[in-house]
């Protein structure tokens, strides 16, 4: 059994010829033959490519969700669709546009400017990252998140550490291999526009062999940037992968996905059947999490528990199960009155969600795996795809739990409630220590606060402590922490601090417009309970529609745009 982080997924079946070592060679050539070029291209001409990323995504965005609907196995015509509009072309149309807003405050002399700049009690800065705007105010009503930065940084320098990639005049370039995740359509994108736009190199990307059939769509993306010969696209599996990593004109590689994976690449395991041996060259990571989801004791209605029940259902559904972001841990307190009445919540919100296509390989055996460990996991839901999984009752002193240490990246979580006293302070100093020091992984955590609770200083307090407290790249307060990675304002990826040999969730954060480079994680507040359904509900009736709009609006964002999207949203 793995002992803690991801299980070693099967590749998958390859549909597109793997890119020959010659191809791979060529490729790597031209991007060494333009990375100069690329590091000393004037602002108003990167801003070019990324508004042409935005126009050329529009263009293609129907024919790339259909064709991500056909792999997952979903209707286009149905809400589940939604799914594909935001983790596709709408989020890389917006990364684009954010990226492009900060390059023409460098274009017009000076950093991107933050929304607001404060200073915790302790004298940690904090910059408001969303709202960006008041098309963001309209739309996510309640929804705000900051970047909190780490100790040194003040208002008054804060300027001098964004964008820093952009104070060399002399900037020597670089050719960094990106190796895309397989399960979101827009982090090969998002993660190729953050190596171009954040630190200034070209970039060969290689696709998963399960998502390979979206790089049609983002050739055509990237159009501009392939012509131009600043961006090239390779096919196919470890093997290339390893022969790529391994190229010497390739400078640093940025991976998205296992623990595994960035694991072979540092030591050069018998995981790359190439046996090429260990890579010394600079590597940022991001590769999951078993995420947990502390739900703070309170006087919760049975609508409340309703609602969390459908909300948490939809967050452990979505992707059918497969993101690093999923809840995997529910933490409750083993005394609230309350904890049956949700956990029945859950089990029916996870009954009345349509069980979804394994589309990811090795799903069942990571599946059986938990199942062999906890043969008392209940399961729901009805269709033809595996049903969801839910575990209850975990002993949280059990730190070697497999639902602890490992990823289950499936449809597939568990709830473990802490013996606390029962004070929420008291309850939430155990929950935190718990899940930094007992859960695998740093990349994201929510808590769930009644705003009762909040009401009271003390409990209050204790939620700003347990956020300040909590070793996550992403914390969440009354949202999933998933949310932090649609606004793309926000960083992503892990807490800071991870070694190779122990790595985690990673290191190096993507995304992150305003261009940070002294970040620490990034906090997420919003309401308890939303005025419109969250669109990752299962009942929402809407969420397709939703998407499509917001996916036009991104990419060029008017006020009269807005009507339609809040009426699509009215009727979820």
């Amino acid at each position: 059994m793995v002992l803690a982080g991801s299980i070693i997924h099967p590749e998958g079946e390859q549909r597109i010829a793997p890119s020959t070592s010659a191809e791979i060679d060529s490729a790597v050539d031209d991007l060494v033959g333009t990375k100069q070029q690329w590091a000393s291209l004037a602002l108003e001409d990167r801003i070019f490519h990324l508004e042409r990323v935005m126009a050329n995504t529009l263009d293609v965005a129907e024919e790339w969700v259909r064709a991500a609907c056909d792999a997952k196995a979903l209707d286009f015509d149905t809400p589940v669709a939604g799914e594909e509009w935001s983790s596709g072309p709408m989020l890389t149309i917006r990364n684009a546009r954010l990226l492009r807003d900060s390059l023409r405050a460098l274009a017009n002399g000076h950093k991107p400017s933050p929304p607001h700049v404060t200073t915790r009690p302790d004298g940690q800065t904090v910059a408001q990252v969303f709202p960006t705007d008041g098309y963001d105010r309209a739309l996510w009503q309640g929804l705000t998140a900051e970047v909190w930065m780490r100790p040194g940084v003040t208002p008054g320098n804060l300027a001098a550490t964004q964008a820093t990639a952009y104070d060399r005049v002399d900037h020597p370039g670089g050719v960094r291999l990106v190796l895309g995740a397989g399960n979101i359509a827009s982090i090969p994108t998002m993660d190729t526009l953050w190596a171009l736009f954040a630190k200034r190199e070209v970039v060969l990307l290689k696709l998963s062999p399960v998502n390979e059939y979206l790089g049609p769509y983002l050739a055509e993306s990237f159009a501009s940037l392939i012509e131009a010969g600043f961006v090239r696209l390779i096919y196919g599996g470890v093997t290339e992968g390893s022969y790529a990593a391994q190229h010497p004109g390739v400078d640093s590689i940025h991976v998205t996905g296992s623990d595994k994976t960035y694991q072979a690449l540092r030591s050069g395991s018998d995981v790359d059947p190439a046996g090429r041996g260990p890579v010394s060259k600079p590597i940022t990571a991001e590769l999951g999490n078993v995420t947990p989801v502390i739900v703070v004791p309170g006087p919760w209605k049975s609508t409340d528990l309703e609602f969390q029940g459908k909300n948490l259902a939809g967050m452990i559904a979505h992707n059918a199960g497969f993101n690093c972001i999923t809840p995997r841990v529910l933490v409750t307190h083993l005394h609230w009155q309350h904890r049956e009445g949700l956990l029945a919540a859950l089990a029916e919100g996870l009954a009345r969600t349509p069980t979804r296509d394994a589309y990811y390989p090795g799903a069942a055996d990571r599946v059986d795996m938990f199942l062999d460990a906890h043969p008392e996991a209940q399961a729901y839901g009805e269709g033809s795809g595996p049903q969801w999984q839910l575990i209850t009752g975990l002993d949280p002193d059990r730190a070697r739990d497999v639902c602890y240490r490992v990823e289950a990246f499936a449809g597939l979580a568990a709830e473990a409630a802490l013996d606390a006293p029962r004070s929420v302070p008291d309850f939430l100093e155990q929950a935190v220590a718990f899940c930094n020091h007992t859960l695998w992984g740093s990349l994201g955590a929510s808590l769930i606060v009644h705003p009762e609770t909040l009401r009271d200083a003390a409990a209050s307090a204790a939620i700003e402590k347990a956020i300040a407290d909590l070793r996550y790249g992403t914390v969440a307060v009354n949202a999933w922490s998933g949310i932090g990675y649609l606004l793309t304002s926000t960083t992503w990826g892990p807490y800071p601090g991870h070694q190779p040999d122990d790595i985690q969730s990673g290191v190096g954060v993507t995304h992150n417009t305003y261009l940070f480079d002294e970040h620490e994680k990034s906090v997420i507040r919003a309401p308890f309970r939303s005025v419109l359904k969250p669109l990752w509900f299962a009942d929402h009736r809407q969420a397709h529609t939703v998407m499509r709009y917001l996916t036009e609006f991104e990419a060029d964002p008017k006020p009269w745009k807005l009507a339609p999207i809040v009426a699509a949203a009215l009727r979820g």
